[in-house]
């Protein structure tokens, strides 16, 4: 598995490839439960309409659509020029970047989304602090994640399914060699502790982890640190 630099053109070269079908196999392999998923994230984010939200590592911008039909107004950003390409369909705005490096000012967003990506950053440490720089005081992270069921007989048909299933599907449809890493990269992911204390170092609190269907996913969600209380974040955005 590639690490540091190697890993981030590594990812960057696989998501460009697998543009094209990227929603379709999408669709496929989660057997159509993205899309509540991705409503679920939104909803976890818990802004009041209109705010302003960052769909980050956005893709081909699924996620995106789903903050801006909720009523906020929503930029994605992604390194994978060839899923911005995809995006721009959509008419959403858009911004090619690192998330390491966002290019966005200090305590400028209400809210960051994300569906799928953190274990594809090459430092997860990093992307948490500037996500905690961007987002303002008070403001709502929700992050979407690949998780594993805590039944043994679901995790191990989970496992299956992931390992052995979907890289067939991926070589039937798309590209094999990134639907082969895909499942794999789970094993990027740190800890359910150690992302909770990466999010506080990182100036967030009140970290909360969802496991809709069964475990099979996570949904991290938090608030940045110098929050105020919630009837007035919802009242803030009244017009």
């Amino acid at each position: 598995m590639p690490q540091g630099d190697e890993k981030v053109a590594a990812v960057r070269a696989m998501f460009d490839a697998i543009a094209p079908r990227y929603d379709f196999l999408n669709r496929v392999i989660a057997l159509g439960l993205d899309q509540p998923w991705r409503r679920r994230t939104v909803a976890a984010l818990d802004l009041a309409p209109p705010s302003f939200v960052l769909d980050l590592a956005c893709g081909t911008g699924d996620l995106a659509l789903d903050a801006r039909r909720a009523g906020h107004t929503v930029i994605g950003i992604d390194f994978a020029f060839n899923m911005l390409s995809r995006a721009r369909r959509r008419n959403l705005a858009l911004c090619q970047a690192d998330a390491v490096r966002l290019p966005l000012d200090d305590a400028s967003l209400d809210g960051v989304v994300s569906g799928f990506a953190l274990r594809n950053f090459a430092d997860l440490e990093t992307v948490f602090r500037e996500i905690g720089r961007v987002v303002r005081p008070g403001g709502r992270i929700a992050l979407l994640e690949v998780d594993e069921p805590s039944s043994r007989i679901l995790r191990k048909g989970h496992r299956i399914w992931l390992r052995e299933v979907v890289p067939r599907i991926g070589a039937a449809i798309s590209d094999a060699a990134a639907y082969r890493y895909l499942p794999r990269s789970v094993a990027y992911l740190p800890s359910p502790d150690e992302m909770t204390s990466m999010l506080e170092r990182a100036g967030f609190f009140s970290v909360e982890r969802a496991h809709p269907t069964f475990g099979i996913v996570q949904v991290l969600s938090a608030t940045r640190m110098g929050a105020v209380p919630l009837a007035e974040r919802r009242s803030s955005h009244q017009p």
